[in-house]
């Protein structure tokens, strides 16, 4: 390897290192190695193996460089481009991996339509590949075929792919009715802080799911007990823990009553998954859902999940940003409502379109056209609460809106321990965020945007955020090593592009 390479190598490490909050001494402990190897790593002055690359990547949850293509993908951003013209929101990320998870319930062929083509999606499917699920796209990629086998081999699990997704935890609720033990990989994802799997624990034990957690991985041991007798109660209304509760009281034969459940969009889609597989569920969008199990699931179903909220809040971002005028179509409005209310407090100045139904039945969807506005910071705080409150997804980009908006703007990320802290990251394109302390920002607006080479934060939605303020900088900016966004989104770059942006994919390696 060259000692070009070994330089360029260096400084991505370097900067994963960084943004990941570590020292080279953490490194090297996760390692197993030396803080002064890491440091001529670092520096490039230290040849370094392929695997001891991957390995780096897979203890900064960053990828460095990749096998089987050029190296890690970045994005060069021409910026001070007005947006124009019309574009479609995606299918659900969050809906398409809970359908995904749920799709273990079925003996039956699943087909979802319009899959979400991300990387969180992929690496999904290489855990479902692993275990002898037989995936293929169909309808020139459009769709996704699920045939499960008669027996999965939780043993030849791709151990790689399940720790990069927190998703992976989903999987619970599904197999504890088709195994009495298997094992699965400790969860990963974003680096959103310390994220506890107790509440997942609490709902899944009341199905007989006993876990233990050593070396990495979590021991499950599903034990003969009386089904749930009286009602679970969800020691926290979080979205993937009811999808997981939701998963389990599928197969049991009886009725179980889910108590503060999340009534969000992801949840929402699965319950309509479930009920065309044949499985009732009483209370879709509220926080009491009652379900009636069935002990077989084995029918051929066809589901289309809705589209994605989150998605159409970062595309109703990059048009304030950038002060353009575009139209977004295919908004799921149920889930922006209280997002739009802000705005229109703000002074946003937008047109809806009259509603229509999206193409599971049932999401209610509109055109929205949004427009140059002057805005004016809001007096209250932006904070998440659960659906229907503003979505805990969609606050980061209101630091950005805040920060082209006149005067000060609070906002209180209060349910990812650092979250909030990759958002100063815009202070390196001319932004002016004070960080209160780990949840708290204060974003002072308006702002002159400067171009800025960086390297793209470790947790989805700050990484976009970034990426957005980059398009309203005048100049040229790079943002390095974007699989965190590829994990959640289509082919943004593309996409906004077609639209006026001016982004360019590459590699360096």
């Amino acid at each position: 390897m060259g000692d070009d390479y070994l330089v360029r190598i260096g400084k991505l490490i370097r900067d994963a290192r960084q943004h990941r909050g570590w020292t080279q001494s953490q490194l090297a402990d996760a390692l197993g190695t030396s803080q002064s190897a890491v440091n001529r790593i670092e520096r490039g002055n230290q040849n370094i193996s392929l695997e001891m690359i991957a390995r780096i990547g897979e203890a900064l949850d960053s990828e460095i460089v990749s096998l089987g293509y050029a190296g890690p993908m970045h994005l060069r951003v021409v910026g001070g481009r007005r947006l124009s013209g019309a574009i479609d929101v995606k299918t659900s990320k969050n809906a398409c991996v809970a359908l995904l998870c749920g799709s273990l319930l079925n003996k039956g062929r699943t087909v979802l339509r319009r899959v979400a083509r991300i990387e969180e999606v992929y690496r999904l499917l290489e855990v479902l590949n692993s275990i002898g699920v037989r995936s293929r796209w169909i309808n020139e990629g459009m769709d996704l075929e699920i045939v499960p086998p008669a027996r999965l081999d939780m043993d030849a699990i791709d151990a790689e792919a399940a720790r990069r997704t927190r998703s992976i935890i989903m999987f619970l609720g599904p197999l504890l009715h088709r195994l009495e033990n298997f094992r699965l990989p400790y969860a990963g994802g974003c680096d959103l802080g310390t994220r506890t799997i107790e509440p997942h624990m609490i709902a899944l034990r009341r199905f007989g799911l006993d876990i233990t957690a050593t070396e990495g991985l979590y021991h499950a041991r599903v034990e003969q007990m009386p089904a749930p007798d009286r009602p679970i109660v969800l020691t926290e209304r979080g979205d993937t823990v009811t999808e997981n509760a939701l998963l389990a009281a599928a197969r049991h034969d009886g009725v179980t009553v889910i108590r503060n459940a999340s009534s969000n969009y992801m949840v929402q889609d699965l319950c309509f998954f479930l009920e065309a597989l044949g499985v009732r569920v009483d209370g879709v969008g509220t926080t009491t859902l009652t379900v009636h199990g069935v002990p077989t699931i084995d029918v051929d179903v066809d589901y289309s999940p809705s589209e994605d909220p989150v998605e159409a809040m970062s595309l109703l971002a990059a048009a304030v940003v950038t002060e353009s005028e575009l139209t977004i179509r295919r908004v799921p409005i149920e889930f922006l409502e209280i997002e739009l209310a802000v705005l229109e407090e703000m002074g946003l100045d937008h047109d809806r379109s009259t509603e229509y139904t999206a193409d599971n039945g049932r999401t209610r969807l509109l055109d929205l056209t949004v427009r140059p506005s002057k805005l004016e910071a809001p007096i209250d705080k932006i904070h998440p609460m659960p659906f229907p409150g503003l979505n805990i997804d969609n606050v980061p980009f209101f630091a950005a809106i805040a920060a082209v908006a006149q005067g000060q703007t609070l906002i209180h990320d209060w349910v990812y321990d650092n979250r909030a802290i990759y958002l100063t990251d815009l202070n390196r394109l001319g932004g002016r965020l004070q960080l209160l302390d780990p949840h708290r920002v204060l974003v002072e607006g308006p702002t002159r945007w400067r171009a800025a080479e960086m390297m793209c934060p470790p947790a989805l939605r700050p990484a976009v955020v970034v990426l957005l303020a980059m398009m309203a900088a005048e100049g040229t900016s790079v943002l390095r090593n974007v699989y965190v966004i590829n994990r959640g989104y289509e082919e943004l770059a593309e996409r906004l592009n077609s639209v006026g942006a001016q982004i360019e994919i590459f590699r360096d390696i």
